[in-house]
């Protein structure tokens, strides 16, 4: 049996993620115990402190035990805490003392949405490839460069870590462990009792590209707001480093350290942010898309608006647009 300690952390922390692990991973404990005779889990809530009070007041959760009576557990779960990240680790610098001695005697973490920058302090995702939601992919791995930020992926699995990307991903993140612990029969029973898709890898399709400007080179942003500005035109990184009086090769070094995208990159991505805006409307096309946006080869745009959405502009349009919704 899997002893889990599900972490009640100081601060904002996501009351969601917790009380849906417990009901899920509690659920399927139920069905494999009338299934094999014995448990499979042993959850439990596992405080800073106890009682665990959120910082606004809102609720209270009263953790069976404190950290620091826990002498070994097999897995945690690490919920979001929403807080200014910096903050948050602070306020919790003792659960991740905690969950970096567990893991070196053996217990396996999991993380979800900013869950994982508090994981990420540990320094166990050194070398590794995690997820987090993904407008806190930038900031993740401006805070831990060592780690390898996968923001693409709902789920990331290593050496016994596991992440999950941004809100309710913590669903699938929960399955792909019932299903690792407990098989694929109980994953699959526990998805359709819960109604979440299973199998689910993706998260670029939730992604909402708003610039990388939280840098200081002002040629880079004034760079940035040209392509911003002329994104429907036939723009080169020759004329755009032209326009600032600098050469190609040092205004891609410069883009690059500033953004983390080359200057293609960014083109790419603000044509297909707008894209999905023209596909979003109950009239929008993916002709009327593609020409909006500065492009004319149907099979480029195409192929460019999988590389960062992760489906098709035609799939894109039947899962958002309004015509669908309605």
């Amino acid at each position: 049996m899997k002893h889990v300690s599900i972490l009640i952390p100081k601060g904002q922390y996501s009351i969601v993620n917790i009380g849906g692990t417990f009901q899920m991973l509690n659920w399927a404990n139920d069905v494999y115990t009338q299934q094999a005779r014995k448990p499979l889990f042993d959850v439990e809530f596992v405080g800073v402190s106890k009682p665990s009070k959120d910082t606004n007041g809102f609720y209270t959760v009263m953790p069976t035990r404190a950290i620091d009576q826990i002498e070994r557990t097999d897995l945690i779960i690490v919920p979001a805490v929403h807080e200014e990240n910096a903050k948050a680790i602070e306020m919790n610098r003792e659960a991740i003392n905690w969950i970096k001695a567990q893991h070196n005697g053996g217990a396996e973490v999991a993380a979800f949405c900013i869950g994982v920058f508090l994981l990420a302090e540990t320094g166990l995702l050194n070398g590794r490839p995690c997820s987090t939601h993904w407008g806190q992919a930038a900031e993740l791995q401006e805070m831990f460069p060592d780690v390898l930020v996968q923001s693409e992926k709902i789920i990331t699995e290593c050496d016994g870590l596991y992440t999950s990307g941004g809100a309710y991903a913590f669903t699938n993140l929960a399955i792909y462990l019932i299903e690792k612990f407990g098989g694929r029969e109980l994953a699959i029973l526990t998805a359709k009792s819960f109604m979440i898709d299973l199998d689910k890898n993706d998260q670029s399709v939730f992604t909402i590209f708003s610039g990388q400007k939280h840098h200081d080179d002002q040629m880079i942003l004034k760079v940035q707001r040209t392509i911003e500005d002329k994104y429907k035109e036939a723009l080169t990184v020759e004329y755009l480093a032209d326009l600032q009086a600098t050469n190609r090769r040092t205004l891609e070094r410069r883009f690059r350290a500033s953004t983390g995208n080359s200057v293609i990159e960014y083109l790419q991505r603000v044509r297909v942010e707008s894209a999905k805006k023209v596909l979003e409307r109950e009239t929008g096309n993916v002709t009327e898309a593609m020409y909006s946006v500065g492009y004319n080869d149907p099979k480029a745009f195409r192929e460019v608006f999988r590389k960062h959405v992760g489906i098709s502009p035609m799939d894109y349009r039947k899962k958002y647009s309004r015509a669908v919704l309605s």
